[in-house]
């Protein structure tokens, strides 16, 4: 008994279209399978929803309306030093609150090694004046070059209502 005598060429052929017809892959589907599109969009959602408060810098005040405000973009600068003093008095560099006869010192290493010593002070509307003149003398003493009080823009009553942007004016050099 030897081995089988080898097969027709054509009968191999045949066995072999038998063999791919029993393995051939389904048809596309045509839909679009918009569940993990969905799902990844709602994480975004999520992820923004909780990033977005801790973008704001520093402490949340009713600035003082002014005429003629000087546009200040540094003061979003993510380095910015921001010094908020709120209505009832409360001093805070950027979210630590502290007494004003505190800040020189604080200041002074937030300034440590910058080229730009300009300091920014956004005080309430309706904050006691002497409260702003305690902290602005505070970083004077502190080495501070500029400072720059964040005020807002006085809408126009006429003027269509455009997105208000903190704007500064500097006190003296």
């Amino acid at each position: 008994m030897g081995p089988a005598p080898p097969p027709n060429s054509v009968e191999a052929d045949k066995q072999m279209a038998k063999e791919t017809k029993k393995h051939k892959a389904p048809p596309p589907v045509a839909d679009i399978n918009v569940t993990p599109m969905v799902d990844v969009m709602l994480v975004m959602l999520i992820i923004f929803m909780v990033i977005t408060p801790m973008l704001s810098k520093g402490r949340s005040v009713e600035l003082v309306r002014t005429k003629n405000p000087i546009p200040m973009q540094a003061a979003d600068k993510s380095d910015a030093i921001v010094i908020a003093v709120e209505r009832d008095g409360k001093t805070y560099l950027n979210i630590t609150q502290m007494q004003p006869e505190d800040l020189p010192q604080k200041v002074k290493d937030l300034l440590s090694g910058r080229m730009d010593k300009t300091v920014f002070v956004k005080a309430d509307a309706r904050a006691k004046y002497e409260r702003v003149v305690d902290v602005v003398d505070n970083l004077r003493a502190a080495g501070v070059d500029n400072v720059g009080l964040l005020t807002e823009q006085i809408q126009d009553k006429n003027a269509p209502a455009a997105g208000s942007t903190p704007a500064a004016a500097p006190a003296g050099q």
